[in-house]
């Protein structure tokens, strides 16, 4: 049989003269991946530009590691209990992987705004969320204390105000805006004595919130004396400078994490509705059973009959309706704190 022929020019090639390139990849593709059964585990404590510090059980200094290509763009924040493979060594210039990330059991989320999509997760696996703020120079910002409550309520961390500046007003006023939803107040001036924080924060993994100039850095000064946090300012007019740029977690002296997180200008919280709100009181929770479907449970004139209303405003459980319905009405307004 005659072999086909091709033509170029005056000459002719037949089957046997075709070259075939081979293909880029000689092993072929598997789904299976590895399992990774000697993985260390420990805690992200730093993330910065495609590399973690991890700081594995039983060890005091991080190792520096990448997220292995099977992670894909699997987001590992600050506070992960992650596994890692690889040199652990920590020697300088050493590189290990990160190939496993445990379940958590707490997320601090926030948006950039209330129109925005994308979640970003602030810290992973918190027990408690320290919301730092100033009574004075800047003045307190209720609205911003309000959403930052909305996120550790939904996020299940424990919320714990804790006000600064209190050589310079009284502090009392402002903590009574919360007492409806038993949520405990901490005053820490820059002379007061340290331990009724440290009594809060020693032995848990603890993530400091607040916005620039409030005093932040100070404390985690005070409650880490060798972490030398960069602080700043107040300017004239009552806007503070940023000083942290990264989330970094730092080992308390007597046990525990406190995780520092940079200043923010807005706390979006557009991944979180009236119902996942008000679902975190129990009591509450019960009554809204019965509300109208699309009920904001913001009451008359929007919602004549929410079932919230029913409650006595005098009762405790009433004063928790208006306290709730204060952090609804702060969903709506997403506010910015120029520093």
């Amino acid at each position: 049989m005659a072999r086909s022929s091709r033509f170029r020019g005056d000459r002719s090639y037949d089957e046997s003269d075709v070259r075939i390139r081979p293909g880029k990849g000689s092993r072929p593709r598997t789904k299976d991946r590895p399992t990774h059964d000697d993985a260390e585990f420990g805690m992200v404590v730093t993330k910065d530009r495609g590399r973690w510090g991890v700081v594995l059980d039983g060890q005091d200094d991080p190792v520096v590691c990448m997220r292995a290509r099977e992670m894909g763009r699997t987001p590992v924040e600050v506070g992960d209990r992650v596994g890692v493979v690889g040199d652990t060594s920590g020697r300088p210039g050493s590189l290990a992987r990160i190939v496993k990330l445990a379940e958590r059991t707490s997320v601090l989320r926030r948006t950039a705004d209330d129109t925005d999509p994308y979640e970003r997760i602030v810290v992973a696996n918190a027990s408690q969320l320290l919301i730092v703020c100033a009574v004075a120079d800047p003045p307190p910002r209720s609205g911003f204390v309000e959403r930052a409550l909305v996120a550790a309520f939904v996020g299940h961390l424990q919320p714990i105000i804790c006000l600064t500046k209190s050589d310079l007003a009284d502090p009392s006023e402002f903590a009574a805006e919360f007492d409806a939803l038993d949520v405990p107040v901490v005053v820490c001036g820059v002379e007061d004595d340290l331990t009724p924080v440290s009594e809060i924060v020693d032995g848990s993994l603890t993530a400091l919130i607040g916005h620039s100039g409030v005093g932040k850095s100070t404390l985690v000064n005070r409650l880490v004396p060798d972490a030398f946090r960069e602080t700043g300012e107040v300017s004239g007019v009552g806007k503070g400078r940023h000083t942290s740029t990264q989330a970094v977690a730092l080992r308390l002296p007597a046990g525990g994490w406190i995780i520092d997180t940079p200043g923010i200008r807005s706390f979006g919280l557009a991944h979180v509705d009236a119902d996942t709100v008000v679902g975190v009181f129990e009591d509450l929770a019960r009554a809204v059973e019965d509300c109208p479907r699309g009920c904001t449970h913001m009451g008359p004139p929007a919602d004549p009959e929410c079932m919230l209303d029913d409650f006595d405003p005098d009762s405790a459980t009433g004063r928790r309706v208006q306290a709730v319905r204060k952090l609804l009405g702060a969903l709506r307004t997403n506010v910015e704190w120029e520093s």
